[in-house]
């Protein structure tokens, strides 16, 4: 009809099929993101800080792999070292390398007293190292104040000399010059140690070090047969000559050697072992702060949708398909997690570097810095996986709402549940970030349990939240106003109650299982075993010293208990036949096939002893050789009673067949041994005895001085020091665990203000509406206290029991130790939590309280 309006055409329709709504969603995406990243920067500081955590982690640890790998000849000490345990290398072994070119440095280890000469004759138990000529073959021994290494250890007037470690200069007020007495030699002191290069930095438990020539060792007395000693001999060789081939020629020509033979390449491989186990612990705890991050990436993308409403709504009525309104968020969320994840890896590149400075003394060699790609890339795909997990959804809700439903969803949300190919990409992404745990982890086991854990988790406070809101609902209407007010904002149309307890609640988790971890090691060491802990343990008693340590021991005021019983090195070169390092052992158990083992030998089972398998043989027992087996390195071989075991002593191979398995308490600093065996045989071994001495507080000094003075070649082994140190050592692990497990909880407070900023126009909108009906500032501030309150205290018991069970499982079933309820780590989580939500709220609502009716109520 004439002058009828034909009806407009859709501004934006989908033409050209499918590269015509990607290139309109391109445009449409550019035009957007020139407003800035305004509504999306938690979503970038969510994903920059668990990217960065993951990437520092990264980064830190193959920084020190390479610093292993790249010094391996300098930590080793040789291009190969042969470890002949408690006796020398023969002479003709020795003469057949040189013979082949290569140049030999022996090295001597073991404990000492180091005894002042003058004064208050103090002492100090040290880790001796005697060295040779050649040492060191690779890198640079320094001596303070000495030029030339081996001229400093040098005898001079026929006075040999020591160097020790700059805390024993400390700790006993030495000089350059000074004398000390090693065993039954007098030293003079040389200065301090200030650079030893095949030593793996480690934390000093039973001494620290003091070396002498190899020239002066005999005259300690303290190579006395079956003395707890190492030798070592560190071979340099020609040029030319590879490790492996000349390891697998000197095993041909000396084949009942029964020694440890290991080349630069495999220098540190139990420093290796720890550095990747304590980088997937970290890396996992990084994760989780991603994982956190994640719910503030469902919580941004939400927010920031909402501000996008009305666009996405005249987008639509205009005909815009809902694929080109999808790929135009998609895209602007890619370049913007792209974003968070460039300022995570450029942080995680750079913080190893305070990371090695704040753990110098806890990390085994100085890292190696530089760009690592793998560990960086790692991160940025953990992020994309993370904010596509998170994102996909609320992007594929904003997707199928009609544009009308959005233009009323403030009021009356409309429920529209994504496609299905959107449910199975969801469930595919989540899957992938799973496998990818999973599949770059050393244990997997425990990676797939952490995933689990986490999901497990995830779900509780989700539920955690839900039952939030429902009770909530329920409360009764008969409340004081400012209670009911915050009740009702639990569980009002649009609430992030649900999201807040979820973000908040995993962090406090982690920190909490953390504290809790650290709480229960440091109960172990500091207050359970002290208790039933000896004072002292003394070892290398020779045989004819035995009856004057037990008379010297005894004779001093306050000691109780004294135990002793021989003790013997041997090495495990066979199981069943098989030779030891093609014994295929668990991961946990691998480490007893490798060095010297503790053994003794007993006609009747030791105190305390719990057999699980076989009997113990008859007190005149005189048959074959028997031995009594620690049944967990049992179980981890994959044998039992009746199969045999090779074990090499003083270089001659005995066999042993196993009667008993016993379940070993090593936590009760008791005289454990792995091996022990039948009498017979060892008896007219040559061995020492190690011994334990219950003595009070005071008579410690008294013992000490006492046995070490009559008997020099004996080393006191003071517990008290030893569990100090262990007590140090887990503190600083504890610090940077928790440092970690604070990433999580900063995580969390991020999403928990970006929920806070998400709803603030609504809040700003129920405060003037509250205020024009009569209420008050105070009551407003009351109303929005009670909900914060609540969420922070369901969230901090949620925390609490997640942190137990974290932590019991951990304890338990990881380190092996006992798990005690600490109430007061968990009252501390509980309270931070309450504190740390009211403080964000009232941060986050101080606005609303802020704002006046008038204008607002104007612009509606």
């Amino acid at each position: 009809m004439e002058g009828t309006l034909a009806p407009p055409r859709p501004a934006v329709a989908a033409k050209g099929g499918q590269g015509s709504v990607l290139a309109t969603a391109w445009r449409l995406a550019l035009r957007e993101l020139r407003g800035g990243t305004r509504g999306l920067r938690i979503v970038i500081a969510c994903l920059a800080l668990g990217v960065a955590a993951i990437a520092g982690v990264g980064t830190l640890a193959s920084a020190v792999n390479e610093g292993l790998r790249a010094d391996g000849r300098r930590i080793l000490g040789g291009d190969l070292e042969i470890s002949t345990g408690n006796r020398p290398i023969p002479a003709n072994v020795l003469d057949w390398i040189a013979a082949r070119g290569g140049r030999v440095a022996e090295v001597v280890e073991m404990r000492s007293m180091l005894v002042v000469e003058d004064g208050a004759r103090d002492r100090m138990l040290v880790e001796l190292k005697a060295v040779g000529p050649a040492y060191p073959l690779y890198g640079t021994a320094r001596i303070e104040g000495a030029p030339d290494f081996a001229a400093a250890l040098a005898a001079r007037d026929g006075v040999p000399r020591v160097a020790v470690e700059p805390v024993v200069m400390e700790r006993l007020a030495l000089t350059p010059g000074q004398r000390v007495r090693v065993g039954d030699a007098s030293f003079a002191v040389a200065g301090a140690i200030a650079e030893e290069p095949d030593r793996v930095a480690r934390p000093t438990v039973f001494g620290p070090r003091a070396m002498i020539s190899l020239d002066a060792l005999e005259a300690t007395g303290l190579l006395q047969p079956g003395s707890l000693v190492r030798f070592d001999y560190r071979v340099r060789l020609s040029d030319g000559e590879e490790a492996r081939a000349f390891i697998a020629s000197l095993r041909a020509t000396f084949p009942e050697g029964g020694w440890r033979v290991r080349s630069y390449a495999e220098a540190a491989p139990g420093v290796i072992r720890f550095v990747e186990q304590t980088a997937l612990f970290l890396t996992l705890v990084g994760l989780t702060a991603l994982l956190v991050g994640g719910i503030g990436v469902v919580n941004g993308v939400r927010a920031w949708l909402e501000s996008r409403r009305r666009t996405i709504a005249t987008l639509k009525c205009l005909g815009a398909p809902a694929a080109t309104v999808f790929a135009t968020y998609a895209i602007q969320l890619a370049a913007i997690a792209v974003l968070g994840i460039a300022i995570g890896l450029v942080v995680g590149t750079g913080a190893p570097w305070l990371g090695a400075a704040l753990l110098a003394d806890v990390l085994p060699v100085p890292p190696r810095f530089g760009l690592y790609p793998a560990p960086l890339a790692l991160a940025a795909l953990f992020g994309l996986l993370t904010a596509a997990t998170f994102a996909l959804w609320p992007l594929a809700r904003a997707r199928e709402i009609p544009g009308v439903a959005l233009f009323r969803d403030d009021v009356a949300q409309v429920r529209a549940r994504p496609r299905a190919w959107v449910i199975l990409a969801n469930v595919a992404l989540a899957a992938a970030l799973v496998g990818l745990v999973v599949a770059v982890a050393q244990d997997r086991q425990f990676a797939a349990a952490f995933c689990a854990a986490a999901a497990g988790t995830l779900l509780l406070f989700r539920l955690g939240g839900w039952a939030v809101k429902r009770a909530a609902a329920a409360a009764p209407r008969h409340l004081p106003p400012a209670l009911r007010l915050g009740l009702a904002n639990l569980h009002r149309p649009g609430s992030a109650a649900a999201l807040m307890l979820v973000s908040l609640g995993l962090g406090l988790s982690t920190l909490a299982s953390v504290a809790m971890i650290q709480g229960n090691l440091q109960r172990q060491v500091g207050e359970r075993l002290p208790e039933r802990a000896p004072a002292f343990f003394f070892i290398d008693i020779q045989n004819d010293q035995v009856a004057r340590f037990d008379a010297i021991a005894g004779a001093i005021p306050g000691v109780g208990e004294i135990a002793r019983v021989p003790s013997l090195r041997a090495r495990i070169v066979a199981v069943n036949g098989t030779p030891a390092e093609q014994v295929q052992a668990s991961e946990d158990t691998a480490w007893a096939l490798r060095g010297d083992r503790g053994l003794t030998y007993a006609a009747t089972p030791p105190e305390g002893t719990r057999l699980v398998a076989g009997s113990w043989w008859a007190p005149d027992y005189r048959g074959e050789p028997l031995v009594s087996f620690d049944a967990r390195l049992a179980h981890g071989w994959g044998i039992g009673v009746g199969d045999r075991l090779t074990i090499n002593v003083l270089g001659r191979d005995l066999d042993l067949r196993i009667a008993s398995l016993r379940v070993i308490d090593w936590r009760s600093f008791g005289l454990n041994f792995t091996l022990i065996a039948s009498p017979g045989m060892l008896e007219a071994a040559p061995h020492t005895h190690i011994a334990t001495v219950h003595a009070l507080p005071s008579a410690e000094a008294a013992l000490m001085r006492a046995v070490t003075d009559a008997l020099p070649n004996v080393s006191a082994i003071r517990v008290r020091d030893a569990l100090d140190s262990v007590n140090r050592l887990l503190g600083r692990i504890g610090d940077a665990l928790s440092s970690t497990g604070g990433i999580t909880l900063l995580s969390g407070a991020l999403v928990l203000a970006g929920a806070i900023a998400a709803g603030r126009r609504q809040r700003i909108r129920d405060a003037v509406v509250l205020k024009t009906l009569g209420a008050t500032r105070r009551q407003i501030l009351a109303a929005y206290l009670v909900e914060f309150g609540i969420l922070g205290a369901a969230a901090g018991l949620l925390a609490a029991a997640v942190g137990s069970a974290a932590s019991w499982a951990v304890t338990t079933y990881v380190m092996r130790a006992d798990w005690a309820f600490l109430p007061g780590t968990l009252g501390v989580t509980i309270l931070a939590c309450i504190g740390l939500t009211i403080a964000f709220g009232w941060l986050g609502t101080s606005a609303a309280l802020r704002a006046k009716p008038a204008p607002l109520l104007r612009a509606e």
